[in-house]
């Protein structure tokens, strides 16, 4: 009994230094990390701040629609220990509500437009500012405040976000209206504001292909505001969208068999622009559909007249000899809303307008569905099948 008695009391102190030792170490570690906060404190106020900025409580991990190898939708993953984006210097971090799902979002997947494998899908989201830089701070920026945004990485809880992204959301405009609004909004303002470099005037005629849709149900509204004559494509089975727009003239068409897209070949849309136009043709026209309608566009076209290639719902648009323009001195771009963006001062002009716009009660957004980001894979065939009668969105 006093063998094993003193061998328990042996033992025990052995448990109690090491306890001890222990306490003494996490102390001394605590003391070192404790003076070095202190000593970047004294060098560098700002730095000290940050880091103490960073030592948020956003999670470790997230869920997050991924691709690590391009396809087709199904190659969208979602994953749930995705790490989470650090917070870095000029940025905050946005816990989502919503991403918006655009056609670029599919290119991206599929390897059209090269992206570094893996990567986080989406470039359009809105939600709530979860933590915030110094630099991010000085700029009036503050955790909970509503914003939208356009960067890589939305289809997540939460995203990395350079503060002159930031899109604040006033009250009165919804979260997902305001998602609705980054990308698609945006585009439609260059491509009715910018894109036509001022050939088409007040009065002018517009041709604006697939009105039921989303973007183009944004630029037919605001072809109007701008003082545009609007002629609007769609399918038989958006029409009910379409006719609500205030297009002057709608051409609906027959659609492809088994699919919700139009059928450019249903109609003669050349014969019928130049008859609503009284021969003339369309100052501007807007095409996101790409391979299926560049000749009917190019022929739409006035003298001197503009045709803009924004998107390849079809297909990307084949090559074409420069000589086909030289019948009419017409124009062709292809632009892309980043260069109509490249300042801070550009980038919050655009939203303005549009938010006063919605608010003002002249846009009517529609927001077509809305998946859970557990459907990530559902959400882009749903887009690529045509079927979608305004903003797709992912609820995070």
């Amino acid at each position: 009994f006093v063998r094993r008695h003193s061998s328990r009391q042996g033992k025990e102190a052995d448990e109690a230094d090491l306890i001890r030792s222990t306490a003494t170490k996490q102390a001394k570690m605590f003391s070192v990390a404790t003076a070095t906060l202190r000593r970047t404190a004294t060098k560098s106020p700002n730095a000290y701040s940050f880091v103490c900025r960073s030592m948020s409580s956003l999670p470790e991990t997230m869920k997050a629609a991924v691709v690590r190898e391009v396809g087709d939708a199904h190659a969208l993953k979602v994953e749930t220990d995705f790490p989470t984006p650090a917070l870095e210097s000029g940025k905050v971090i946005v816990k989502n509500d919503f991403a918006g799902i655009n056609f670029i979002d599919t290119y991206h997947r599929k390897g059209l437009y090269a992206r570094d494998l893996p990567f986080v899908g989406g470039q359009e989201g809105g939600g709530t500012v979860a933590a915030v830089s110094d630099e991010a701070a000085a700029e009036g920026i503050k955790v909970g405040d509503r914003v939208a945004y356009s960067v890589f990485g939305s289809y997540a809880e939460y995203t990395s976000v350079p503060a002159a992204k930031l899109l604040p959301v006033p009250d009165g405009v919804a979260l997902d209206t305001a998602t609705a609004c980054v990308v698609q909004g945006l585009t439609a303002h260059y491509l009715t504001s910018s894109a036509h470099a001022d050939l088409i005037k007040e009065g002018d005629w517009c041709l604006i292909h697939g009105v039921g849709g989303g973007t183009c149900q944004w630029a037919a509204q605001m072809a109007k505001q701008r003082g545009h004559k609007v002629i609007g494509t769609c399918s038989k089975g958006k029409e009910d969208i379409a006719a609500k727009l205030g297009c002057d003239e709608l051409l609906v068409l027959d659609e492809v068999p088994g699919t919700s897209y139009e059928d450019y070949e249903s109609m003669d849309i050349v014969s019928k622009v130049m008859e609503i136009t009284d021969g003339k043709g369309c100052k501007s026209v807007i095409d996101g559909i790409g391979k299926s309608t560049v000749d009917i566009s190019i022929g739409c076209l006035a003298h001197r007249g503009i045709f803009i290639s924004f998107g390849n719902a079809s297909g990307a648009v084949p090559a074409f000899p420069v000589l086909r323009l030289i019948g009419k001195s017409a124009y062709v771009t292809r632009p892309k809303l980043l260069d109509y963006t490249t300042t801070r001062e550009e980038l919050v002009s655009r939203a303005d307008e549009i938010f006063g716009w919605l608010k003002d009660g002249k846009l009517n957004v529609s927001v077509d569905t809305t998946f859970p980001l557990d459907q990530a894979a559902e959400g882009h065939l749903y887009l690529e099948a045509g079927k979608s009668k305004g903003k797709v969105l992912y609820s995070i």
